[in-house]
């Protein structure tokens, strides 16, 4: 999926509640994973680039109209400088969570302390280096924090997707344990039942 892609909804759907906007087409490969959290709740999104240092001007009205056209919640992911989230949360009154998108050089570092290093009024959530998915997923629990039907439906979803997190990593403590179990002796696996 391209951002262009992703950026157009279907005729007569729903109106997009996430803005999913980045500074470069280039951001798109880490940016795609917040589209995928996004889909899996069946949130509608727009996509686009909207960079802070080559279009100011659009940056700057994009982050002033969101609201306004039904937006709920910005993600902005940017590479480097990484000025696009903060400034976005400098002209909207919606949530904006910025993404640093690792680059070559700092390996992400730079943009991580860029946009998680915001002045006071002026918040911009942040996730991890490359953390699109969580960035979609934390997008989901803001949505889920209202009282409309859509919040209640979105809350009963990240129950069940957080039974899911908790059914695949208790398989996978099972799996540990008899391999554990198959390895080593008995007395090893003896300290492991007398915890």
């Amino acid at each position: 999926m391209s951002p262009e892609s992703a950026a157009a909804p279907e005729a007569g759907g729903p109106s997009p509640l996430v803005g999913l906007v980045m500074g470069s087409d280039s951001d798109w490969p880490v940016m795609e994973a917040a589209a995928d959290a996004l889909a899996e709740f069946g949130i509608p999104f727009e996509a686009d680039v909207v960079s802070a240092h080559r279009m100011p001007t659009e940056m700057i009205r994009y982050g002033q109209t969101a609201h306004e056209r039904g937006l709920r919640v910005i993600i902005a992911g940017a590479g480097g400088a990484a000025h696009l989230p903060g400034m976005l949360a400098s002209v909207t009154p919606l949530p904006v969570i910025g993404v640093p998108v690792p680059l070559k050089t700092l390996d992400g570092m730079d943009s991580l302390l860029s946009i998680v290093q915001m002045p006071a009024g002026v918040p911009v959530a942040t996730v991890s280096i490359a953390g699109a998915r969580n960035a979609g997923l934390l997008a989901v629990r803001m949505l889920a924090s209202g009282t409309d039907d859509l919040s209640a439906r979105l809350r009963t979803q990240l129950l069940e997707f957080a039974q899911e997190l908790n059914d695949v990593a208790s398989r996978k403590g099972a799996n540990l344990r008899q391999k554990v179990n198959e390895v080593f002796s008995e007395t090893n696996v003896a300290l492991r039942s007398s915890r």
